[in-house]
């Protein structure tokens, strides 16, 4: 490294962000742009370790641990130290198609298994990440560079969220012609609808790669359900293979008393709804407000601090997440060693934003909710909910426990269940007569992605179940490169 004691010398300092009380009157990011003298100094953080774990991409407990693509992160943390930001774009290139949303959104696994983490705050990875990527948009070194040959294949790609782009960039990087497919009005899947814009912008960040792809060649083909406005068999006959990715987007729900109730609603319907209407600059049908309503959030993941942070914008009176889990500790458990994920407690922007408006932090912990409460008109305005006590059942495994004398009413005019997804939705599947695992997901092998159909992949949510952005990234270039080797017979894609 070119500073071999800056761990040693440079404290770890993040950009600026706009204040969360200002911020949350617009849909706009909020993150600032760090000097680059600064930034500099903090890829200088970078301390040669040897052994860096930062990007191994294990699985460890359940968790990322690293980074899932395998991003090259010494090297190009030194390349911006020295200066070389083209160099280090080119080495972020090498293994992640699109640095300007992992730089975004990704929970950074890798910092969390930085061995500078092990006694000190870990390397800034994730903003240096973002930072090499939109400086190559503004020098102008991210241009489209459509394959000089073509191989006269043509592949399907079904989906266009991160998995689904991912293999369309490689696969049209191998000469293959590609066509995606979405059945959104707009492409992107869950990096165009999942994400609010205010974490990453639709327009100016997603459609800027996606203009991008399209210049390269890769054709998008919006508005089309495949099974439906294109039946499979025409798909498979037209088609020299397939890649699914399709995701996981088949809700939980929650079935207690007054399920039935008017306003309690699956927060992507919420969430897909409201980036329409910023988008498109009005509201349409589907649309669900929650200004001047209570709202309650079942469910303490990534997708429920979405929807605290949009509530908010939209002027709502209260807002609650309701999370079974115990509130996580300030620091490391004796059972979450390095270089596992970190489960400690940390505010992410909505809750933050909920702090700055409401005082508080939004999230009631080891909660679980036990009926709806209605009205006379058949809505909802109240959530019945209990605390929980987790204890082992006679085969030693934790289960939630009510904890008498603990029951409360939330006041809830909307209520958004975000308790994550069971799986990829099945008529596509059925009708291919694709075999399933236990969880409902395509069958495929990881490092094969085939699935039980010849020349149909699969990758991303629809293959590994409910997963990171940046695991998608991995899922869809590894069955590009797999589909590559089954049309060509062998494959230069890593």
């Amino acid at each position: 490294m070119g500073k071999p004691t800056g761990f040693i010398d440079y404290l770890r300092e993040l950009p600026p962000e706009q204040m969360p009380i200002e911020r949350i009157r617009n849909w706009d990011e909020f993150h600032l742009p760090m000097e680059e003298e600064k930034l500099r100094t903090q890829g200088a953080r970078c301390m040669d370790c040897g052994t860096p774990f930062c990007h191994t991409g294990n699985m460890l407990s359940g968790m990322a641990s690293g980074c899932p693509i395998n991003n090259l992160i010494p090297e190009w943390n030194d390349l911006i130290y020295r200066g070389l930001w083209k160099e280090a774009l080119d080495r972020l290139h090498k293994t992640n198609n699109f640095p300007e949303f992992t730089g975004r959104v990704c929970p950074a696994p890798c910092e969390g298994s930085c061995v500078l983490g092990i006694t000190n705050p870990p390397v800034t990875i994730k903003n240096i990440e973002y930072s090499i990527a939109e400086r190559g948009w503004e020098e102008g070194w991210i241009v489209a560079e459509p394959p000089q040959k073509r191989t006269g294949k043509k592949v399907a790609i079904i989906g266009s969220g991160p998995a689904g782009l991912s293999a369309a960039a490689q696969l049209n990087k191998a000469g293959h012609w590609i066509t995606v497919y979405e059945r959104a009005d707009r492409p992107g899947g869950l990096l165009m609808y999942g994400i609010p814009n205010m974490k990453l912008d639709k327009q100016d960040v997603v459609m800027r790669r996606i203009d991008l792809l399209k210049a390269e060649g890769v054709q998008f083909v919006c508005n089309t359900e495949i099974g439906k406005d294109l039946p499979t068999e025409t798909l498979l006959k037209e088609f020299d293979a397939v890649v699914l990715c399709t995701g996981s987007t088949r809700p939980r729900d929650l079935p207690i008393e007054g399920r039935e109730l008017g306003g309690i609603h699956f927060a992507m319907d919420f969430l897909t709804a409201n980036t329409k209407a910023v988008l498109d600059g009005e509201p349409d049908d589907g649309y669900l407000s929650a200004a001047g309503k209570d709202i309650v959030i079942i469910g303490g993941g990534d997708t429920g601090t979405v929807c605290v942070g949009t509530s908010i914008r939209h002027g709502c009176n209260s807002v609650v997440q309701v999370e079974i889990m115990p509130r996580p500790p300030l620091e490391r458990a004796a059972d979450n060693p390095w270089p596992e994920y970190p489960k400690v407690y940390r505010l992410d922007y909505g809750q933050e934003e909920a702090v700055a408006k409401f005082g508080n932090d939004p999230r009631a912990y080891i909660t679980t909710a036990t009926s709806f409460v209605g009205d006379e008109k058949g809505q909802v305005e109240g959530v019945r909910t209990v605390q929980v006590e987790w204890e082992r059942d006679e085969q030693g495994r934790f289960i939630p426990k009510h904890v008498p004398g603990t029951e409360k009413v939330l006041p809830a005019q909307l209520v958004l269940l975000a308790m994550g997804f069971l799986g990829p939705e099945q008529p596509l599947l059925d009708a291919m007569d694709l075999e399933r695992d236990p969880r409902s997901n395509v069958k495929a092998d990881h490092g094969q992605y085939a699935t039980s159909l010849p020349g149909v992949f699969a990758a991303g949510d629809c293959r590994r179940g409910q997963s990171l952005v940046v695991w998608a990234f991995n899922e869809g270039r590894g069955a590009a490169r797999e589909c590559d080797r089954y049309l060509m017979g062998t494959t230069e894609l890593p």
